[in-house]
């Protein structure tokens, strides 16, 4: 089945822009180009996932992601041209999962509704357990112990060791890490994975300095060893 994604903007450009990408991305797409429509839609038509614009006629986006909120969990990404750390702040306690910053890439946005999507789904899993050696992580908890003793894991490590040790074994590039770990194409310096992994290995390795767990290899990526 397709996701379902409620456009919400005034702009009927911009929106019918990101229904017609959103579409050849293989979603429905619904539009609503006031607050008031937008809540109707959102309570009729149940979709997977929102993109609110904040100023709206009728009703303004904070107000309508407060309204959604009482009733629903589905993940809300803000649309808007202001860009004050207050909006940010306030958009974000009312329930907004992510923030996009007119103008915006359309492709990134895409990008971003792929991964809140892809976020959402793996919180509602149940709890699973990933094994390797004297490492358990669990992913319902986001924990990783060794031999028992909790390791303390940012999220961005958490996802990397996740993703590490569902394809244990396996050697990935940099760039494909930053494409799977990062949820989008980032767009950056690829030193980022480079440091996310020098920290795991301090975390996790007895020795970092000749990791057992986190290994490279030379020219082609890293890979965690299985045990």
């Amino acid at each position: 089945m397709k996701d379902t994604v409620l456009v919400v903007d005034d702009e009927k450009p911009i929106a019918e822009i990101l229904k017609y990408n959103l579409e050849k991305e293989n979603f429905e797409v619904l539009v609503a180009y006031d607050g008031e429509e937008a809540l109707r839609l959102a309570f009729e038509e149940q979709p997977d996932i929102i993109l609110l614009d904040i100023m709206l006629p009728r009703l303004d986006g904070f107000s309508v992601c407060k309204q959604i909120r009482q009733k629903m969990d589905v993940p809300i990404i803000m649309l808007t041209a202001r860009e004050t750390e207050i909006d940010k702040i306030l958009g974000l306690e009312i329930g907004a999962d992510d923030y996009v910053t007119k103008p915006f890439s359309v492709r990134e946005l895409i990008a971003r509704v792929k991964a809140t999507l892809r976020r959402v789904r793996m919180q509602k899993k149940p709890p699973e357990l990933l094994v390797c050696g004297d490492l358990v992580l669990d992913l319902g908890k986001m924990e990783l112990k060794k031999r028992g003793k909790q390791i303390e894991l940012t999220n961005r490590e958490f996802n990397l060791m996740a993703f590490l040790l569902k394809n244990a074994g396996y050697v990935f590039s940099r760039e494909k890490l930053l494409e799977e770990v990062w949820d989008y194409e980032y767009v950056g310096d690829e030193r980022t994975v480079d440091v996310t992994i020098r920290r795991l290995r301090e975390k996790v390795e007895d020795d970092p300095g000749d990791p057992y767990y986190l290994c490279t290899r030379r020219g082609a990526g890293y890979f965690l060893r299985r045990p």
